[in-house]
């Protein structure tokens, strides 16, 4: 295993030097790199009116007490913007719910859906549309963001605001909302014009950022200079350790993994050219939804804490308090719902029915399957099939931060690390921007990705 990892990270360094020979794949790399640095430098501007200091010792006593809450995981996403309740407070979360809701709802409005088969005029068509929707959550999320720090009441009697009233509100709305214009604005630079997809490498570097201060703390929790004040035992620090790389592994496995449909295309003859004959292959991967349905299972789950702070006491208060984190009840429910989202998604966003019309209109087939509704039917068994273990592996891998954090007695920020929505979306990410780079060398023929230096047939 060891060695292993010693060949990856010599085989990635040797790659990155090649890559800045690239003079193309060099710019990208810079402009991502300017680009991602102004990110950062805005996540440390303060939102006029707003006790920074305060809302951040807050937020860090609600994690101690309650673990992590759909605060701390927006906080994750923005890269602590929320706990320093900077002008990037909101981050890019507007801009992936707005995404997800729109593709959701491409497949179930018929002017959607033609858009989105019309190509490029469709796809910025689309787009453009995103961006509304953006701007409007945005709004909608600013100004009960600022209701919320108006009233000391869910801040233990503290005051969050210098200054109530409707001047805070708007000037809170139009502060949050032109942060996530600015912050979709740089990710959609970053996907036409840098490495990757912009929005989800702005989320990765985001939680990258937060890593110093977890180390900092598991340091501090460690203690080795002091054996007598550690909190953590050496036991537990190699269980850590090993557990890490392990998780690591896992997700790889779990991002990587796909079934291979075997796909054979008929001859066809246009004029005086024959097209087609050869075999390929359709890639149906076992976590299709990637980190989308722990997403959804957790703003679920946050409804009930939400509703019961809004009316206050009762058996509602009662319900909300077995939904907290680090009972059964929610890690058990968390686990069903994220299994139920992966069948969701996987569901609305592959028809199995227009893979298999594609498929028919180009002339091809799977062997042993005969095209139409049986080769759907093929997809659908094969789907329902791949989905369950990519489901509950995804489950497992949600709730580790949770049972890792409850068993060892650790903070969350530091578990957060060893599983869940954080590593799913660094490993997805990085995974993804290795391979764009990859493929960009290999157009250019480079030494070290073709063992002979020359491609067969060239002179």
């Amino acid at each position: 295993m060891l060695g292993f990892i010693l060949k990856s990270i010599v085989n990635s360094l040797r790659t990155l030097g090649t890559t800045l020979k690239v003079p193309d794949l060099r710019k990208k790399i810079l402009l991502t790199f300017l680009l991602v640095c102004v990110y950062r430098l805005g996540s440390y501007i303060p939102t006029p009116g707003i006790n920074a200091k305060a809302l951040a010792e807050f937020l860090e006593g609600l994690v101690k007490a309650r673990g992590g809450t759909l605060f701390n995981i927006m906080d994750l996403f923005s890269g602590g913007n929320i706990s320093r309740a900077t002008i990037f407070a909101l981050g890019i979360m507007p801009y992936i719910s707005a995404s997800i809701i729109i593709q959701l709802l491409c497949a179930v409005i018929p002017y959607l859906e033609k858009l989105a088969k019309e190509g490029e005029a469709g796809r910025k068509k689309i787009l453009q549309y995103t961006r509304y929707l953006t701007v409007l959550l945005s709004i909608i999320q600013s100004f009960f963001i600022g209701l919320w720090l108006e009233n000391p009441a869910h801040f233990e009697g503290v005051n969050m605001v210098l200054f109530k009233g409707w001047g805070f509100r708007l000037l809170t709305i139009l502060t949050l909302t032109s942060g996530t214009a600015f912050i979709m604005w740089l990710g959609e630079q970053i996907t036409e014009y840098g490495i990757g997809n912009g929005s989800s490498f702005i989320i990765t570097v985001g939680i990258i950022s937060r890593i110093p201060t977890a180390l900092q703390l598991l340091f501090s929790l460690a203690s080795p200079f002091d054996i007598s004040k550690s909190e953590i035992k050496p036991l537990a620090l190699l269980f850590l350790g090993i557990m890490m790389i392990a998780v690591i592994v896992a997700v790889i496995m779990l991002t990587q993994g796909q079934r291979k449909i075997p796909v054979q295309y008929a001859k066809r003859i246009i004029g005086r050219k024959v097209y087609g004959g050869q075999s390929t292959y359709i890639p149906l991967r076992i976590n299709h939804a990637s980190v989308i349905p722990i997403i959804f299972a957790s703003s679920i789950l946050m409804f009930p804490r939400t509703i019961a702070g809004l009316v206050g006491g009762g058996a509602f208060d009662t319900f909300a308090r077995w939904l907290e984190h680090g009972r059964f009840l929610y890690t058990t429910t968390y686990a069903l719902l994220i299994i139920f989202f992966c069948y969701f998604y996987t569901a609305i966003t592959l028809n199995p029915i227009e893979l298999a019309d594609n498929m028919k209109k180009y002339g091809g087939f799977i062997p042993g399957v005969r095209p139409g509704k049986p080769t759907a039917e093929y997809f659908d068994f094969i789907l329902t099939r791949i989905t369950l273990p990519g489901a509950i592996f995804l489950a497992i891998i949600a709730v580790l931060p949770e049972l890792i954090s409850g068993a060892l007695r650790i903070h969350y920020m530091i578990a957060s690390f060893f599983g869940g929505t954080s590593l799913l979306i660094m490993v997805g990410v990085m995974l993804d921007s290795i391979r764009l780079i990859e493929s960009q060398l290999l157009m250019r023929h480079y030494d070290g990705f073709i063992k002979s230096g020359r491609i067969k047939g060239r002179r």
